[in-house]
Parts: C-alpha cells; structure tokens; sequence
C-alpha cells in the first residue's frame, strides 16, 4: 500500500517498532517506539504486549507523544486497525491533523474459559473492545475491508453506516505472478514428483492446520507432502502432532520475496481458516494469502465462510469444504488430477487480475480527499498521506 500511494502522495510509514531492515527509495519507514526491540522475539505483538495493562497504559502515553510530535508534519494519517482501533487516529485529530481508521478485523473472544489467566485475559480483551468502539466511533471516516466486516462493525462497534467505507485489499503482480513449478522446485530442493499442499501465514487462533496434518497422518498418501511457510505461537503444537510424518515439512519465515516461489512450487495451497474465531462464524476479514495464491495461478482450498466464498468460486478456481480430519482426509484420499488442479489456478489468476495495490491506493486517496473537504482543508493534491501501524 505504501508503494502505491507514493506514485501520487509523500509517504511515511511508522511501525510501532522496526524489527527487520525495511528498505525503499519510495516511502520512508519509523518506529513509534524508539527503544530497540529483540528481533528473535517476533510474538505477534497485538496479542501478546496488547493484552497487558501496563504496556496498555505505557504504549497509549507513546501514542499521545507522537502524535503532539508529528501533528504537523502530516496533512493525513491512516491508523491500521490494531487492539485498540481509533485511539491513535482520535490522539491525531485532537491536534487538529484528519485521519481515518482502516480496519481488517472486528476481533471475536473464541478460546475456552477454562483457567483464571484465559478469564482474565477474557476481560481485558472485552475492555480493549469497548474502548476501541469508543474511539471508532469518533474517527471522521472508517475504510473496512470487506462487506462482511462493515455489518459486523456497524454491530458490534456501533460506527454509524454513513462513516464507513469498503475497500479491498490488493494484489502486488509484480512479485505475485505465475512461476515455472519444475524451476521453483528445484530451486527450493523439492521432490518433483511430490503432490505439494501448501500453507503461508501465520500460525495463530484464526487458522487450523491441526485437521490436515491429522488427516495426512492417518490417510499416509506416501506422495503427499504438506509443506507449511511461516511462524506463530500455535507452531509448537502443530510440529507436536506431526511428530513421525516426514512428509509434513515446517520451513519456518522465509522472506516475503521468497514465497511466491513456494506458491509456484505448489499444486494446491490453503487456508484453514477457523469459522468459530469470527463473529456469527462468518470469515469477515480480507484475507491476503488467498488472492495472492490466485495470482500465482493455483487452485485454492478454504472454509465456505463469508468472505472466503466470494474470492474462491467452488470447483472453478478452488474447493470450499469445512476445516475438519473427515473432510480433509476424504480430499487427501481423492485427490483432484493435475490438469483440473491446474485449470482452476487459470481460472484463480483470472479472477484476482483486476485486483491491485494501485486501485486500493486510488479509493484511499479518494477517502482522504472526501475527509479533508468536510473539515473545510485544501485539496488532496497538495498534500501528503501518512499510513500508520501503531500495532
């Protein structure tokens, strides 16, 4: 997104802290916080530091900070959604700087309540909501993702219809395009007569891998191999349940530039997403992964939920079917041929063709302008955007 808008805008990004070099001549790259963070500790810092009443109350302090710091060196900030969605952007426009609130997720309670510290965590987890609803509601526009999340903010943050906007995720075809599956795999150092599933992303509460590796074990399709790109907190257990298939391959983070060839490597790839870790069990978020697979020209296989059913087109450009052993050992135990695999990764590419960073970044500017006007502000072609990550 930052690539994109510095075709028309100059553009800076600021993390809450830097842990790995970013580099580009196009946008320039700050951490909110100053302190040096530990890059072998890459917990996902929204549900580990974020769930914490001190670093809660430390972090909101740094929030305020900055923005006294930066009001006037921006003429727009975009706050990316994060656990407590809106405080930043409202610390912004209380110093008079207009920002909008881009939101991926509505964050649904989904692990049982089975110890003292998982209640506890339990409410603090309702309080961030609450306080998160609070702030939405008072940033000057909202950008959700997809259709889906606009009627679960609507409902479960209460943000008025007419302050919410939809608008996509897009696909960087420059580096997500259609690879030669021999070179890639042979590059990679994979058997190519393997049939290759394959997983990218995180290892978190929305995703379960735990069915298919339990599947694969009990099917013992010997040319089957599962190879799994990417880290979380749920790996440990996933390598646990693993344990003796040789045919499950754990690689661990790999560089962003470095998964598009996974993908060509690949005969089908997933995304097991867990139904019961959003709202109404219905898959409201945009999900990455999957249009990104698509652009690769391969064949996807997802859970028919929400979203997920309007990108992936059953037994054209993929297969939807619940996240669970029986299903995936009936797929594992009739697997699709090639050739029907490798006309739905045709029909995927076609599908997400339309689908680009440059267009998203075109609606945003568009928000950015609409927001600017309200407030009585010069036109959006004399000033700057700046997208934020506080999380």
């Amino acid at each position: 997104m930052a690539d994109a808008l510095s075709e028309w805008a100059d553009v800076t990004v600021a993390f809450r802290s830097v842990r790995e070099s970013i580099r580009s001549d196009r946008y320039k790259v700050i951490a909110i916080e100053q302190e040096n963070v530990n890059a072998q500790h890459l917990e996902d810092d929204v549900a580990i530091r974020g769930l914490n009443l001190l670093s809660h109350w430390s972090y909101l302090r740094t929030i305020r900070a900055f923005a006294r710091r930066f009001a006037s060196s921006y003429d727009v900030v975009l706050e990316k959604g994060w656990r407590l969605s809106g405080y930043l952007s409202r610390a912004f426009v209380l110093q008079g700087t207009p920002s909008v609130l881009v939101e991926n997720d509505a964050r649904c309670w989904s692990e049982p309540l089975t110890e003292v510290r998982t209640m506890l965590r339990y409410a603090l987890h309702g309080i961030s909501q609450r306080i998160a609803g609070f702030y939405s509601r008072r940033v000057p526009m909202v950008i959700a993702e997809t259709d889906e999340l606009r009627e679960m903010l609507i409902k479960h943050r209460g943000i008025a219809p007419d302050r919410l906007e939809v608008i996509g995720l897009g696909v960087d075809h420059r580096l997500f395009h259609p690879m030669d599956q021999f070179i890639a795999r042979q590059s990679l150092g994979i058997d190519p007569g393997a049939f290759l599933v394959l997983y990218v992303g995180g290892m978190d509460i929305n995703h379960d891998l735990g069915p298919v590796v339990e599947a694969l074990g009990k099917t013992k399709v010997p040319y089957v191999e599962l190879h799994l790109v990417g880290d979380g907190k749920y790996r440990p257990q996933y390598q646990e349940k693993a344990k003796g298939q040789a045919v499950v391959k754990f690689h661990g983070h790999v560089p962003h530039t470095q998964v598009p060839t996974y993908i060509a490597a690949a005969d089908v790839c997933i995304a097991p997403y867990r139904a019961d870790a959003f709202h109404e069990g219905q898959v409201s978020f945009s999900t990455l992964k999957i249009p990104e697979y698509m652009a690769c020209a391969r064949a996807v296989i997802s859970i028919p939920s929400g979203h997920v059913g309007k990108i992936i087109q059953h037994n054209v450009s993929g297969l939807l079917f619940p996240n669970d052993v029986d299903h995936w050992a009936r797929f594992l135990g009739e697997l699709p041929e090639r050739n029907q695999l490798i006309r739905m990764g045709e029909a995927a590419e076609q599908s997400v063709a339309a689908q680009s960073w440059e267009n998203t970044a075109g609606r945003y500017l568009g928000i950015c302008q609409k927001v600017r006007e309200t407030l009585g502000m010069r036109p959006i072609e004399e000033v700057t955007i700046q997208p934020l990550r506080p999380a």
